[in-house]
């Protein structure tokens, strides 16, 4: 007997109901994000051959301007949070929530303790017009980096032994303040830092070069 023949259906699927999802994902994304903002100041760092990336978690973030003004900056809104809280009680700075908010949410902080109040109220744009980016102090005799030091780690919770330390220094920066900042580290014990820099192509004949001509490979 003859088979019979299944009649062919077609294979087409309507993807106009997924198309409208997609968009509305993105949508949402767009106006829900908030834009990192921007940093007090701009550093031009070293070169250096080193391909290791800046890790986006579990980072203590020191910057240094060519001025030598130090600034702090955490990744972690819960941790920044639980930073600043530690602070404000600590130190009986008079924070409110607003401006505990504005800490939570900023970009680096580079100021005394005593104005870190009268900082955080005002905008970034106030800022650029004000005297209050003055960097935390890490001189002998008063010695803040090492206030931020030891709480940045204390936000961690348990999670202090992930923690990278990085040092962005731009490169006209004197050499006696990374002298001072290496001198606090090296107070609190923390023996491995890592220092940001700009990626430059290793030089001719150096085994680093032939490496990348190598395309990687070792023999």
């Amino acid at each position: 007997m003859p088979k019979v023949k299944m009649p062919r259906k077609s294979t087409l699927v309507d993807m106009t109901a997924m198309c409208d999802v997609a968009f509305l994902l993105l949508t949402f994304f767009m106006l829900a994000t908030k834009f990192k903002p921007d940093e007090p100041v701009t550093v031009v760092t070293p070169s250096s051959i080193n391909t290791t990336l800046l890790p986006d978690s579990d980072v203590l973030l020191f910057t240094v301007d060519k001025d030598g003004r130090v600034f702090f900056s955490m990744d972690g809104q819960p941790k920044r949070r639980k930073l600043i809280e530690d602070l404000n009680t600590q130190f009986k700075l008079g924070l409110n929530d607003k401006e505990m908010q504005n800490f939570v949410l900023g970009a680096s902080v580079g100021t005394p303790l005593k104005n870190l109040k009268q900082y955080l109220s005002e905008t970034p744009e106030q800022r650029k017009h004000s005297n209050l980016d003055t960097g935390i102090p890490t001189d002998s005799a008063n010695n803040e980096l090492g206030t931020w030091i030891e709480y940045g780690m204390s936000a961690q919770g348990g999670n202090f032994n992930k923690l990278k330390y990085c040092i962005k220094a731009d490169n006209a920066t004197p050499y006696p303040k990374i002298k001072e900042i290496l001198d606090t580290f090296k107070k609190k014990h923390i023996q491995k830092l890592n220092l940001v820099t700009n990626l430059e192509a290793p030089p001719p004949g150096t085994a680093a070069y032939e490496e990348m001509q190598s395309g990687g490979k070792k023999e």
